[in-house]
């Protein structure tokens, strides 16, 4: 049993471990700035991360996260094998970074809780203005990551001509509607939620290839509203119907970023370049996937569409090209 000095120091420790309020607002905005990014086609969180000198550090967090690590830190608070010990815990809470990791996925869901309304509002009463925007956005991120790496060598060439094939096909396949299964909702997280962390490669592209973007963000909104509306007497199953999607998505993007993100930042080790050739062309043939929802959602490429459309990417990518300008050269050996 712990004496009254005992709880004293782990106290104190509790308290030192926590970072001063400023700390805590810098890196809260700055996952603000990831979740917009994250929630929008075409731009990266990764990105913002790079560009906001945490990259490295979120990196080292997420891969420092372990199921070994994970059991230590519950045992640790579990009255088993010699009683709870907060410095124990402590110790695995500061091997991941754990207060760094909850103010930067605080400012990461709630921009993309606010964006995704946003998005979600756009895709039902503008669609054609919405998918050209993203186009932009994709558009102007693929010229500025292409001029970022170099593709010379035979690696490089065929990794970036599969990357290009895979993305292109998967653009066109159930797009605008895609199979919305959990097995599929499950591993579209895994997928997006590990690109999010990858500079150059936005998460809710890849959930535009799988045509799920618009379609995870309806969900997303409508089980917050079925939380809220349980307080006013709401239907239960409301919250379990898309609350089941939610949970798929999460638990997905929790494996993901334990596995994929390893796998990927393997393969970045074993042959950088035609790693990122890869990941750069996955971005150049998704620009497939905004022309082909047009046509899903039953839009003829008329005059009216291609001036909406055409309009809406030139924003879209001129938003992309004044961040570039004004933030730092992307550099992808950094990686």
């Amino acid at each position: 049993m712990s004496t009254p000095s005992d709880h004293a120091t782990e106290d104190y420790t509790v308290r030192g471990s926590v970072p001063p309020l400023r700390e805590w607002l810098r890196v809260y905005v700055i996952g603000l700035f990831m979740g917009s990014a994250d929630a929008v086609p075409g731009v990266s969180g990764g990105t913002i991360a790079l560009i906001a000198g945490i990259y490295e550090r979120l990196i080292t967090a997420v891969t420092a996260v372990t199921p070994q690590r994970f059991v230590r830190g519950v045992t640790a608070l579990l009255p088993i094998r010699g009683g709870v010990s907060i410095p124990q815990a402590l110790d695995v809470w500061e091997d991941v970074d754990g207060w760094f990791l909850i103010a930067l996925l605080g400012g990461i869901f709630t921009a993309v809780i606010a964006v995704t309304g946003v998005v979600d509002w756009a895709n039902e009463y503008h669609p054609r203005e919405l998918l050209g925007f993203f186009f932009g956005l994709i558009a102007a991120s693929a010229v500025i990551l292409l001029r970022a790496i170099d593709i010379e060598g035979t690696d490089e060439i065929a990794a970036a001509v599969a990357g290009f094939a895979v993305a292109f096909l998967a653009s066109g396949i159930n797009s605008g509607g895609g199979d919305s299964s959990l097995l599929v909702v499950f591993v579209a997280g895994a997928f997006s939620v590990s690109a999010m962390i990858l500079p150059g490669i936005s998460g809710s592209l890849m959930l535009v290839i799988l045509g799920l973007h618009a379609y995870l963000s309806a969900q997303l909104h409508a089980f917050l509203g079925a939380l809220t509306g349980l307080v006013s007497g709401g239907s239960p199953a409301d919250v379990v119907g898309s609350g089941s999607v939610v949970v798929a998505f999460i638990v997905g993007g929790l494996i993901g970023v334990l596995t994929i993100a390893r796998i990927i930042r393997r393969a970045l080790d074993a042959n950088h370049g035609a790693t990122l050739a890869f990941l750069v062309a996955l971005v150049v043939g998704a620009l497939r996937a905004p022309v082909f929802q047009i046509g899903q959602k039953g839009y003829a490429w008329n005059q009216e569409t291609l001036l909406l459309f055409g309009g809406a990417a030139a924003v879209g990518a001129v938003i992309v090209l004044v961040l570039d300008w004004y933030a730092v050269d992307i550099d992808l050996d950094a990686v």
